[in-house]
């Protein structure tokens, strides 16, 4: 039974090591082509396109999960703590996100170093088809969520597994995170092939009478009961 305990993690780790080089190489690639990676747009998909202003993050505790390394949260200044969870954020930090102001933690997000109900809004943009255990994931979401606290959300579905983003998933994923979450807003878009961002920016509904399989973009906003 050792044995093939021993050979089951030999797999998993192999599988996590794969998706983080493959994940550095698009990186890098990003690195070279642009020199610096920028991180202008992000604002506008934390604020605007969920109904919030700048000022909705000021003093609170904020957490991306699966940063990515081009400041997702370099914008905002006025929050009281701005934190970018990823399990490549040691890379990152060669990659131009030591000039960063927000704090960057190395850490997956089926097991994050953070205390229960820490943060006042919780984010994660194109990562949770990235994660290795989805019920996990979306159950240390909650935890480290403020009662009150909202989570938003911005993912992929119905697309295959790929070396990166190994779990695939549909519209019906805002169910995963309920009772424990309340679902307050749902959207869904078309995804062009220029990126999750640019689509968002395109605002194309996504058309449910099409039946062609095709990748589509799900964007949520979640908020936590507070105490009774």
């Amino acid at each position: 039974m050792s044995g093939v305990l021993g050979k089951l993690k030999e797999r998993v780790l192999s599988r996590f090591m794969a998706k983080g080089d493959h994940e550095l190489a698009y990186w890098r690639g990003r690195k070279e082509a642009e020199g610096t990676l920028t991180n202008d747009h992000y604002a506008s998909f934390y604020t605007k396109h969920f109904g919030l202003e700048a000022s909705d993050y000021a003093g609170k505790c904020v957490l991306d999960v699966g940063c990515g390394p081009r400041g997702s949260l370099e914008w905002a200044a006025m929050a009281n703590e701005r934190v970018g969870l990823d399990p490549l954020a040691g890379e990152y930090l060669r990659l131009g996100a030591s000039e960063h102001k927000m704090r960057y933690v190395a850490a997956p997000a089926e097991t994050m170093p953070f205390p229960d109900e820490h943060f006042d809004i919780v984010c994660s943009f194109n990562s949770l088809d990235h994660v290795d255990d989805l019920d996990r994931t979306i159950a240390e979401l909650g935890r480290v969520l403020r009662p009150g606290g909202t989570l938003l959300l911005l993912t992929d579905v119905n697309h295959d597994p790929t070396p990166a983003e190994p779990i695939s998933f549909s519209w019906d994923i805002v169910d995963k995170f309920q009772p424990a979450l309340s679902c307050i807003e749902v959207r869904h878009f078309e995804k062009r092939a220029n990126g999750l961002y640019q689509s968002l920016d395109e605002g194309l509904a996504y058309d449910h009478n099409d039946g062609k399989k095709r990748y589509g973009i799900l964007s949520a906003k979640f908020t936590k009961a507070r105490a009774a």
